[in-house]
């Protein structure tokens, strides 16, 4: 209890022993007038009259003091929820813990606060009060028969409408709201209302009733409710405008460490300048790139820091002047480094009057890529297309493999022997390089992947990892026939005509264990398995001109083709081949036209 509580405690106890005072003279006067009576005699008339008098001041000074007490009690109440309210920006709670003091000092029942969506426009509850329960927080559009729905609607027009305070101490017989079905459905007595209004803007109510007590409120309870109204508008105002700066705040925040994240992690080297070409940013890549840490290269001249670049100052001023960017390549020797080859980007950099006020610089680092251009290159001539494209799917193959199905084909070129004798080892080299060639050209256009050389033999497979094909037998008898011309070009072309052809093909269809094989140092990508094996014995036992297939072959191309009529085929007599008990039923293959 403060020492004011003490003090205005102690003034109602002396009115109360001043009043008891006043009773026991009161009485001690009458007895002793009726004594005076009895003997004819009596007390002064206004004796009495005025003890009265000061019985009755008392009384109303006493009430007096009971109404002043009542309103600073309230004033009080009101100064503790404001600082309440504004101590916070999140004021759905304090909102809450304030309704309840507003229900215990305005002797209301209920209490609500009503609040505009911001979104829809729609009166929504933003804290309910009831005798049964409580609910905080936004329970539903007013519509709703939600929490609050036997409120007045009626009352809450007429504040809305008006943007005035409402106060009725009988609501079912003021005037005002004759036609409610609110107030006639649910009796409703004693109700308050008072606008939420902040800068003009109506932007909410607070309505507080009594439905069984009349003459609950009066106009000192309303001007409470209406000071609370005021604090609680600009309470609300400040956390809306305090969420909006919040939430651009971290939406600033998350751009700015957002690029903060990708400048770091951007590949390419970034560096800018300013007007007096003075390094201002200068991202990780940059320094890994140029072998200088970030924090050594800020402030420093950018032309100083590339000077074995040519002409570097040169293109800066192009770009300073003209306003366009400028695109190079430039071969320099960097510190630390060896040679490097740098794809360089300047672009001007812009204020937003559009005046260049310095140069953005962007970075990469080709070295590696045009070696690995160059092995590339180099490769080719070695190892067939299909390979070199896809080479990093050929390394990632672990070594053993995997099985598919896949069609193989084996090609022998020419014998040995057709050279002549006396022919010297690199003569024949390059003379038989000629049919390689012919054969590798043809492989290569109908997308074989060329598995290995064998002398004057080729291995080919269709539908490995690297040409995956669904109509791979078709293909591999296309790139025979192919092959069948090819050749024939080739003898008009050396002025010879053998007879029987020189080439023959086998090809079979099955399933074949892919992958690499070797070591993790050295490895080779190939096919192994029966398939394999019954291809090359197919080779084996054609003769010169011939291109024979499996009957496996060629229920693949049947059953993959609605309709063929680019082949024929003829079937030869069955074959025993080496590792294999049964016949195996094979085809000769021709033009439908031959």
């Amino acid at each position: 209890m403060t020492a004011n509580d003490r003090d205005q405690s102690a003034s109602f106890d002396e009115i109360r022993q001043i009043r008891q005072l006043s009773h026991n003279l009161n009485i001690g006067l009458n007895n002793q007038q009726q004594l005076l009576e009895m003997r004819d005699l009596s007390l002064a008339p206004d004796v009495i009259s005025h003890i009265h008098l000061v019985d009755s001041e008392l009384a109303t000074f006493e009430s007096y003091m009971h109404y002043e007490e009542t309103e600073l009690e309230q004033l009080r109440a009101l100064t503790e929820t404001s600082a309440l309210i504004n101590s916070s920006l999140d004021p759905d709670a304090i909102l809450a813990q304030a309704m309840d003091e507003i229900i215990n000092l305005t002797g209301a029942e209920r209490g609500y606060i009503l609040l505009h969506n911001a979104n829809s426009d729609e009166l929504e509850f933003r804290v309910c009060r009831e005798p049964d329960g409580e609910s905080n927080g936004v329970s539903g559009e007013i519509q709703g028969e939600a929490q609050g729905a036997d409120i007045s609607r009626t009352v809450l027009n007429e504040v809305f409408t008006s943007g005035k305070s409402l106060l009725t101490d009988n609501a079912s017989s003021d005037a005002r709201m004759q036609g409610s079905e609110t107030i006639a459905k649910f009796t409703l007595r004693s109700i308050m209302c008072v606008p939420l209004v902040y800068k003009d803007t109506i932007t909410g109510a607070i309505y507080v009733d009594n439905r069984f007590r009349e003459n609950v409120f009066t106009e000192r309870e309303l001007n409470l409710l209406m000071a609370f109204a005021n604090q609680t508008a600009i309470a609300i105002e400040n956390a809306i405008l305090f969420a909006r700066v919040q939430v651009t705040l971290d939406e600033i925040t998350e751009v700015k460490e957002l690029m903060e994240n990708v400048f770091a992690s951007i590949a390419s080297g970034v560096i800018t300048s300013n007007a007096d070409d003075r390094i201002m940013t200068f991202n990780r890549a940059a320094g890994q790139i140029l072998a200088t840490p970030p924090e050594e290269a800020l402030n420093h001249s950018l032309p100083e820091l590339l000077p074995r670049i040519a002409d570097f100052a040169g293109y800066m001023r192009t770009v300073r002047e003209q306003n366009q960017p400028a695109v190079f390549e430039a071969h320099t020797v960097i510190p630390n480094r060896s040679d490097a080859i740098l794809n360089l980007k300047l672009s001007p950099l812009k204020n937003m009057a559009n005046e260049t006020q310095g140069v953005a610089v962007v970075l990469d680092d080709l070295t590696d890529q045009r070696e690995r251009e160059e092995s590339l290159e180099l490769m080719t001539r070695y190892l067939p297309p299909g390979m070199v494209d896809n080479i990093e799917q050929i390394a990632g193959l672990a070594l053993g493999g995997e099985r598919r199905e896949v069609t193989s084909m084996f090609l022998y070129t020419c014998p040995y022997d057709i050279f002549g004798e006396g022919t010297r080892p690199h003569q024949l080299m390059e003379l038989l390089n000629v049919y390689l060639e012919v054969a590798t050209n043809a492989i290569h256009q109908a997308r074989g992947i060329i598995d290995k050389y064998m002398g004057n033999e080729i291995m080919v497979l269709y539908n490995t990892q690297l040409n995956p094909d669904a109509n791979h037998a078709l293909c591999a008898v296309q790139t025979g026939i192919v092959l069948r011309g090819a050749f024939i070009d080739l003898y008009k072309r050396l002025g010879i005509s053998p007879d029987p052809h020189f080439y023959r093909i086998g090809i079979h269809t099955g399933v074949a264990t892919l992958g690499n094989v070797g070591s993790m140092n050295r490895r080779s990508f190939t096919a192994i398995g029966d398939t394999i094996n019954l291809s090359k014995r197919l080779q084996e036992n054609a003769t010169g001109g011939q291109i024979i297939v499996s009957e496996d072959t060629v229920r693949h191309i049947i059953d993959h083709n609605d309709s063929y009529n680019e082949f024929r085929f003829e079937e030869r007599e069955s074959i025993q081949v080496k590792g294999r008990k049964q016949q195996t039923r094979i085809y000769e293959v021709f033009r439908a036209d031959e």
